[in-house]
């Protein structure tokens, strides 16, 4: 395709909105992941170290 301005460019021949929106959607959501998965992880990681603990409380 052929733009003739960065307006045309940015507009996608009336599509613009879904286009540009589903990028950012999408940029959004593969920033999130990361983000959530260590938080996730932490979490896990935690409950795993209190049983761990409790488990040794409990034996001695």
């Amino acid at each position: 395709m052929n733009w003739g301005s960065p307006a045309e460019f940015f507009a996608m021949g009336g599509y613009g909105l879904y286009v540009w929106g589903s990028f950012g959607v999408c940029a959004l959501l593969m920033i999130a992941e990361p983000i959530l998965v260590g938080k996730r992880r932490t979490s896990i990681l935690r409950s795993l170290r209190r049983e761990r603990i409790a488990e040794t409380l409990d034996t001695q």
